[in-house]
């Protein structure tokens, strides 16, 4: 392939293009939950829009002839969809390793044994360590104890279980407790993941937004219990971006190993992209999932590193965090093609860990739940 028909960035550079190992199959926005920090988008997808069994077969289908290996079978709450066995199915003949992303509710033990063979690993979400903390901050009443009837059958079963365990200002001094309960549920991961300020996040900043001695205790907690439990649990730690020194890799670089489909069938370069104004997105019903990975405009976008700004250009950490989270930049910078302001090197990075220091001090708990409009349920 010459430099000509290679694709190009926003600034016009070619761009080389690699293959993604992994998708995240948002097969809903429904959900029983209403979590405050959810990653979905503020404006939800309809339900007579989703994509069905059969177009999510061919999807999957899709995917592994493109290089993915493994697909997330995700939401909203993807046992929502009763034919959720139709689509695991589909993932399980298109040759995926499937991962169920789930909070639990709506999960029988009938459906988890219909799911058997079909799934190869649960991810269970944790929303507290106790039902006072858990049902508050899902918004569901009874929420706790059925998590905890669903890691039993999930067990019985012989599922391998990882407990994602989302921290924030409310529970984090709590993570030594969480960490306990996976020990308890004979959870093979725990995914420590503090709340990234994207969707419903975004509206509860001052109820969310951990301290900076309780980012560093969880660093401590964490890195201690990975000693402890060495070769019995992993632990994977997402730490709080605003008090990082530098940030978090985008995506491992920006569309180079991961694609997100939502249940419409709109292609993103990750969960978040969609917050990025001047970006087109494309639809797999519209586009083969081959050409809008290679030739997509939003894919192409900020692939590579030639397209970095000052003083990510000349930074030794290019080929590290490749100038951090897009998403980020366009939230708090609102320029999409800024240094991330979480980087201590961006000139936005004072005021950002100003404000971020005054929403951790807020005494305000009230939570923007996350609903979906009765129109949207139909």
């Amino acid at each position: 392939m010459n430099g000509q028909s290679l694709p190009r960035d926003i600034q016009g550079n070619p761009v080389r293009v690699g293959l993604p190992i992994a998708m995240l199959a948002e097969l809903t926005h429904r959900c029983p939950l209403a979590c405050p920090y959810c990653s979905n988008p503020v404006e939800l997808a309809r339900v007579a829009e989703e994509l069905t069994a059969g177009e999510w077969t061919a999807i999957f289908r899709q995917a592994a002839e493109l290089g993915v290996l493994q697909v997330h079978l995700s939401g909203g709450e993807p046992a929502s969809r009763r034919d959720l066995s139709e689509i695991a199915q589909g993932a399980r003949d298109a040759g995926l390793y499937v991962n169920l992303i789930t909070s639990g509710i709506g999960l029988t033990e009938a459906r988890l044994r219909e799911l058997d063979g079909l799934v190869d690993h649960v991810q269970l979400s944790l929303q507290g360590i106790d039902a006072e903390m858990a049902d508050w901050i899902s918004g569901y009443g009874g929420s706790f104890s059925r998590k905890m009837q669903v890691a039993h059958w999930i067990g019985e079963i012989g599922f391998p279980l990882t407990l994602n365990a989302v921290v924030h200002r409310q529970n984090l001094d709590r993570l030594p407790e969480m960490i306990a309960l996976a020990e308890r549920l004979g959870c093979r991961r725990i995914e420590v993941a503090t709340v990234q300020f994207h969707g419903w996040a975004n509206l509860n900043r001052r109820p969310l937004m951990p301290t900076p001695e309780q980012a560093q205790r969880a660093r401590e907690v964490v890195n201690e219990a990975r000693d402890r439990l060495r070769g019995r649990m992993v632990i994977d730690y997402v730490p709080a971006d605003h008090h990082a020194t530098f940030p978090k890799s985008c995506m491992g670089g920006w569309g180079s190993t991961g694609l997100n489909v939502t249940p419409d069938g709109i292609v993103l370069p990750c969960h978040a992209a969609q917050t990025i104004s001047g970006l087109e997105f494309e639809n797999v019903r519209d586009n083969s999932l081959d050409r809008i990975w290679r030739d997509g405009s939003a894919f192409n976008a900020f692939r590579g590193t030639a397209w970095l700004p000052e003083p990510c250009a000349s930074c030794e950490r290019r080929e590290i965090d490749f100038g951090g989270c897009r998403c980020q930049a366009m939230a708090m910078a609102n320029d999409p093609a800024a240094t991330d302001p979480v980087c201590s090197r961006s000139p936005l990075n004072a005021r950002l860990r100003a404000e971020a220091e005054a929403e951790a001090s807020s005494d305000d708990i009230a939570l923007v739940y996350r609903r979906m409009s009765k129109e949207k349920r139909t």
